[in-house]
């Protein structure tokens, strides 16, 4: 039991953020203070408005801040506690069976709306390894007239995005469903083709930090020896996926633009452009079928 956990009725809110600060300090989360005051404000059903109107004098009950508290302390994600996840516009609900979306993977949102400029084109979108959906919906949010298939190789993660595309209000225009990559669309080609697949070396998984590793699911992660076990069955397969005109559009992992190049190459692909993330750490590979593959 933590210090956190036998504490119960009423306390003062400053008294709980100053507990709730320790305990995250002494875990080792970053920004303590921040996260124990988001892990107040959920548990009281407060917006970030009105927490800041509150007095730090005020009473409020300590449960269930301190079963949050000590969930967060044992390195949960706080999108598993709060079950919700903002990515681009839009507010996801995730769970255990699906990575957590970053805002990493909103770069390769940026890249699509450069590469296709043209938002009211009635355009057929792929999401391989979709997850929670972020990045098809996010697609489709920015593209009205566009419609996308989400693809996903567990098929809680399939309904938990399908739910996302009812939450959304996309749900008329996005069909998310159980299996590995395209093998169940028999032919079927599409102007963009969204992933974030799995890209971590399998001998780097054990160096990821406890929110990863202890808590999301690891087959979303392992890249296999190198990393790029993924990207060479997904850069086989888009010759038959895209369109002529068609562009993939895929995160990558640090340092692994280079690669991707050679990889890409070898199934007659080009890269297009590798785009780095707000921490300037190349993230988004855009990438088309050679045109004399075309031709």
């Amino acid at each position: 039991m933590t210090r956190a956990e036998n504490h119960q009725t009423c306390q003062p809110l400053e008294q709980l953020l100053a507990l709730g600060t320790r305990e995250l300090s002494d875990a080792g989360i970053e920004g303590p203070r921040r996260e124990a005051r988001l892990l107040l404000t959920y548990a009281l059903g407060l917006t970030a408005e009105q927490m800041l109107s509150r007095s730090p004098r005020d009473l409020v009950p300590d449960q269930p801040f301190l079963t949050y508290l000590a969930r967060r302390a044992a390195r949960e994600p706080m999108a598993f506690i709060t079950g919700s996840k903002g990515f681009w516009t839009l507010d996801l609900a995730v769970s255990p069976a699906t990575l957590v979306p970053r805002g990493d993977s909103e770069t390769l949102l940026s890249c699509l709306l450069d590469y296709c400029p043209d938002i009211r084109s009635r355009k057929a979108m792929l999401d391989l390894g979709t997850g929670t959906g972020c990045l098809l919906l996010a697609a489709l949010a920015e593209y009205p007239e566009a419609w996308g298939i989400g693809v996903d190789i567990n098929p809680e993660a399939a309904v938990l995005a399908q739910g996302n595309a009812r939450r959304c209000g996309l749900a008329d225009r996005a069909l998310f469903m159980a299996g590995v990559w395209d093998n169940a669309l028999q032919g079927q080609r599409f102007d963009v083709v969204l992933s974030n697949p799995p890209y971590i070396p399998t001998a780097d998984l054990a160096e990821l930090m406890p929110e990863v590793s202890l808590h999301e699911p690891l087959a979303a992660l392992d890249g296999g020896a190198d990393g790029l076990e993924a990207y060479r069955d997904l850069c086989a397969r888009m010759p038959r996926l895209l369109t002529p005109d068609g562009v993939a559009i895929f995160e990558i992992g640090i340092g692994q633009g280079e690669d991707l190049r050679a990889v890409a190459a070898a199934a007659g692909l080009e890269v297009l452009e590798i785009r780095s993330d707000f921490g300037d750490v190349p993230r988004a590979a855009v990438l088309r079928v050679c045109r004399e593959k075309t031709a």
